[in-house]
């Protein structure tokens, strides 16, 4: 275990509109350059084995197709991040989510039962409906609203309520919630600790932490990340996934401001109509309200 640290991390603040020494591994690039492609597989091993804390142990993956479509044309199309099977036949689907998003747990078990019913097209006849594992693991830039503070791992499988013991072991969702991840480098105890911190601050580092320094997995990620490193394709592919992010994010905080200002008339609206009941004037009510004379008219 790393000697422990009570000193805190002080980051400079990040302008979004600059490239950092390391890629942003919430980006949609970011995430399957470091974790997606055959040559990283070690990577993504090493990060689920950390997940599942020797539960489960995975010595291979192979990559499968992202993009799954239903048996019927009128199916919704379903992309995963990451779409994986191990040695052992346990299906795994990892999900980035940068951006809080509404129903995302609904969403979750639309992807798991989506892959569920894949293992049955195309089958025999005669077929058992003997499943393989499969997991959920979604690493999350949001939290829960109703998740306990502390709590950053949830670990979620189907279990009989009366004996709290697991009803079905092959069926799991496993959701990190990286804004509860506070740990600084002094902190860190175990290499899913290490995971997430890298995760949590490569684009704000300037170099290998030294306390990950010597271990050939991290130097390797660290050389991979880094911007500079990148083949002029690939600056492409990051930089429009840069881009999309930052649209995405002006449309979301202009649909936040439109709602604050649509908020504040509606509340400007009825007060006014409460005034105007009241035998209030129309240029006072226009005053404490900020409503024109002829909008408060026409109420």
């Amino acid at each position: 275990m790393l000697e422990q640290s009570t000193t805190t991390t002080n980051f400079p603040p990040i302008d979004n509109n600059q490239l950092t020494r390391f890629i942003d591994p919430y980006s949609d690039f970011g995430f399957k350059h470091i974790f997606g492609k055959g040559p990283n597989r070690d990577f993504l091993i090493k990060f689920l084995n950390g997940v599942f804390k020797g539960r489960k142990v995975i010595t291979d993956i192979q990559y499968n197709n992202t993009e799954y479509k239903g048996s019927g044309k009128d199916y919704r199309k379903t992309i995963f991040d990451l779409y994986c099977t191990s040695d052992k036949g346990e299906k795994f689907i990892i999900e980035m989510q940068k951006a809080k998003v509404d129903n995302f747990k609904d969403r979750s078990i639309f992807y798991m039962a989506n892959l569920i019913q894949e293992q049955g097209v195309g089958v025999i006849a005669d077929w058992d409906y003997l499943l393989p594992e499969i997991y959920f693991l979604a690493i999350m830039n949001f939290k829960f609203d109703d998740s306990h503070p502390d709590h950053y791992i949830h670990d979620v499988r189907l279990t009989e309520i009366n004996t709290n013991k697991e009803f079905y072991p092959k069926m799991g969702y496993i959701f990190i919630e990286m804004p509860k991840f506070k740990k600084n480098e002094g902190q860190l105890e175990n290499e899913l600790d290490e995971w997430l911190y890298i995760l949590n601050n490569l684009k704000r580092l300037d170099e290998i932490p030294i306390s990950l320094r010597g271990r050939e997995e991290y130097e390797k990620i660290f050389e991979l990340a880094e911007v500079a490193n990148l083949t002029p394709e690939e600056m492409n592919e990051y930089q429009q996934s840069l881009k999309m992010q930052r649209d995405n994010n002006s449309a979301l905080n202009y649909a936040k401001k439109e709602g604050v200002n649509e908020g504040k008339h509606k509340k400007a609206v009825e007060m006014a109509l409460k005034l105007k009941i009241k035998g209030i004037s129309l240029d006072e009510i226009s005053e404490l309200t900020d409503l024109s004379v002829e909008e408060i008219k026409s109420l």
